[in-house]
């Protein structure tokens, strides 16, 4: 109510007249956000984090004439102003009670691209990879877990757009820290494990979206149903690193997968009281991979 009232006076009035509007002991604050040709930009995100405790207190995006408002308790606070290809703009400001702070104006500018790895061939590093899901739990909780054997290989091509990767999991080396849970999850109710012993992914296309953002899409075939997906992906860059000091690429993908478009039987187990995960997944990749010097090597099949 309050954001919504500071937002329809931040043409109309001044600092003094918002004042009015806050509640009991609050502050206010307000900025705007612009691109590097003092244009708005609208979705931005804007975080503001207690400058002590590092605690986010408020979270949200710029309307389209890129202003965000909040109000505030008193205290120092750190605020961040993000989005899609741009460098991070960053403020401080005190905030003090019943005062509506100036607002202030935030300055995107374009992100410095990172420099893409050499085409060739590049494998998963298993060691610094990992394969983790998030799922509801008889939907409160949440279960975490992994795969902890796969094997990948990512094949860059000069035209970046044109490269492709391939994944296989072992579906029977999921981990969720609960053994009993772990063996029901490799059963005929879910991944069935001996009938559909790998998961796969092939990529179609890479699609840019500016600065480090690429969505990957690919087929996963799962429980023996092939799906198409969008994995939503930030390069991080290459190194040379490690014990071995060998050329490295990184990488962080994520997708949501609903378990009915892989035919497991959510719905038939809940009408069986068995409510061990829900119906979505969160699947998160964290790869780095090295560069393979030699004859390019058979994909995973």
């Amino acid at each position: 109510m309050v954001l919504g009232l500071l937002r329809r006076r931040r043409s109309s009035g001044g600092a003094h007249e918002l004042s009015a509007l806050l509640p009991p002991g609050a502050g206010g604050f307000g900025c705007e956000v612009v691109d590097s040709m003092e244009q708005p930009i609208g979705g931005a995100e804007v975080t503001v984090t207690e400058r002590d405790s590092h605690r986010v207190t408020v979270r949200g995006t710029t309307d389209p004439y890129g202003l965000f408002m909040a109000a505030l308790p008193p205290g120092s606070y750190s605020v961040m102003a993000s989005a899609e290809g741009l460098n991070p703009a960053r403020e401080t400001v005190d905030i003090a009670p019943g005062v509506a702070r100036p607002r202030a104006r935030m300055m995107l500018v374009p992100a410095r691209q990172l420099e893409l790895p050499p085409a060739g061939t590049w494998l998963f590093d298993p060691p610094h990879t990992a394969i983790r899901f998030i799922a509801k739990h008889v939907g409160m909780a949440h279960v975490h877990g992994r795969f902890t054997r796969f094997q990948g290989a990512i094949r860059v091509a000069p035209d970046m757009t044109e490269s492709q990767v391939s994944v296989r999991i072992d579906a029977s080396s999921i981990t969720t820290g609960n053994k009993t849970r772990d063996n029901h999850l490799r059963s005929a109710d879910f991944l069935d494990v001996e009938r559909y012993p790998h998961i796969d992914f092939t990529s179609t296309r890479f699609a840019y979206h500016g600065g480090a953002k690429w969505t990957l899409h690919g087929t996963l075939t799962m429980h023996g149903t092939s799906r198409s997906v969008g994995l939503d992906t930030t390069y991080l860059g290459t190194v040379n690193g490690g014990y071995d000091q060998e050329l490295r690429c990184a990488a962080l993908a994520k997708t949501e997968l609903h378990r009915e478009d892989f035919t497991l039987n959510w719905r038939s187990m809940l009408a069986r009281g068995i409510a061990v995960v829900g119906p979505t997944v969160q699947l998160e990749l964290d790869i780095q991979a090295m560069y393979h010097t030699h004859d390019t090597p058979t994909p995973p099949e």
